[in-house]
């Protein structure tokens, strides 16, 4: 927070945000018969001041291709077709009448059938990746492949640690921007802690927590079902980003229990992982000597939401900031460019948007690049393995360029 800002209208800022976690609002553009919101997408309010400070880095605009509409309907979620330095280019999804729902809502008049056939049209620079999330990480590599930047839904990769190989390996063969989108580093309080941090408010970081708890009794529709069954930590970055989105850095070693579910096709003989777990919860070893514990969740009802908790050597931030240093850096989130909405995830989904554009623009490392994406995800990875060999203690790879 700016030294001007009090510290009341710090926490009313952080409350708004909170608070965004369960409204209940309108269905984002769903059919009819999907009236229900899912958990995490209610819209967070729009401050009506938030472009006030915002100032364009460049009048250029990209030429911006986007793949994917299906459960979630994240392609047009993240207001790509608002942003001021963007023309939505061209988008794609397999299926025709999604094809079109998404040509209309992102107002762009050319639709190619699949990603292959999209990421081949030369006039387009970089693409947005919200496909099934068993093939983000293939998807990406035929983006990055063909000279794009590439964006993409979390998680970065799905349940394997080659797949993390690759993508780093194309990641840096070409030189091109790669961007997870991963929703609670915009949170407020997230955001707040990483600028805390940077300013040594914290110092090292003692304890991490982070959770995800999204309830699924009976299955979301998914592309060949891939929702059915999931492992909860091969869906890990809502919760492991209170950490690596944080402080930058990794974790090392994980031991990991999972608790057996009561739901159905969390029975390991009702779903293609052959998973059991309901409800999978992860104690780590971090890369400043520290401990986080991250948690993930499918089917315990009731309260919901992505949120994290961290104690350092020189303050803690549970719901605020407490600690020894008393001049605090500009916590609030960056202004938004006029149009662009925060959306979803606790106004996440603008914040994203604007800062893979500007990445590209200011021609520098986007926040959450494929290191800090591989970070958050590929734990998870492990984490479930370990589960499955009742919390054996294992070793997590590191990334860096």
């Amino acid at each position: 927070m700016s030294n001007s800002t009090s510290r009341r209208s710090f926490l009313q800022t952080i409350g708004l945000g909170a608070a965004a976690f369960g409204l209940q609002g309108s269905a984002l553009g769903q059919d009819k018969k999907e009236k229900k919101v899912i958990q995490g997408f209610e819209e967070a309010p729009t401050d009506p001041n938030a472009s006030r400070d915002w100032r364009p880095v460049s009048d250029r605009k990209i030429r911006v291709g986007i793949v994917g509409y299906g459960r979630c309907r994240f392609g047009a979620a993240f207001a790509f077709q608002d942003h001021p330095n963007v023309e939505v280019a061209a988008v794609s999804d397999l299926f025709s009448a999604r094809r079109a729902r998404l040509a209309k809502e992102c107002r762009c008049e050319k639709t190619y059938p699949s990603l292959e056939e999209l990421v081949k049209d030369d006039s387009i620079e970089a693409v947005f990746v919200a496909t099934d999330a068993p093939s983000h990480a293939q998807h990406c590599i035929e983006v990055l492949k063909h000279g794009k930047h590439a964006a993409c839904a979390v998680p970065a990769v799905y349940g394997s640690l080659e797949q993390a190989d690759k993508l780093l390996a194309v990641v840096k063969t070409t030189g091109l921007k790669y961007m997870l989108f991963e929703t609670s580093c915009f949170h407020p309080d997230l955001y707040a802690m990483r600028q805390i941090y940077r300013a040594d408010g914290f110092g090292k970081l003692v304890y991490s927590e982070g959770d995800y708890y999204h309830y699924k009794a009976g299955s979301l529709a998914s592309y060949k079902g891939w929702r059915t069954g999931l492992p909860p930590l091969y869906y890990p970055t809502h919760a492991t980003a209170y950490y690596v989105g944080v402080t930058g850095g990794s974790f090392t070693e994980v031991s990991c229990m999972g608790m057996p579910s009561i739901l159905k096709e969390l029975q390991p003989e009702n779903n293609r992982y052959k998973n059991p777990f309901g409800t999978e919860i992860a104690l780590l070893r971090t890369s400043e000597g520290g401990t986080a514990r991250m948690g993930v969740s499918w089917d315990t009802p009731g309260d919901a939401g992505e949120r994290g908790r961290i104690r350092g050597q020189k303050g803690s931030f549970y719901g605020r900031y407490e600690g020894l240093v008393k001049k605090l850096p500009t916590t609030a989130r960056p202004p938004l460019p006029p149009g662009v909405k925060p959306g979803g995830h606790g106004g996440s989904h603008g914040p994203l948007t604007d800062e893979f554009i500007t990445a590209i623009l200011a021609d520098r490392r986007p926040m959450i690049d494929i290191i800090q994406g591989l970070n958050m995800t590929v734990p998870g990875v492990v984490a479930h393995r370990s589960a499955l060999e009742d919390g054996a203690l294992l070793k997590i790879p590191q990334y860096g360029i």
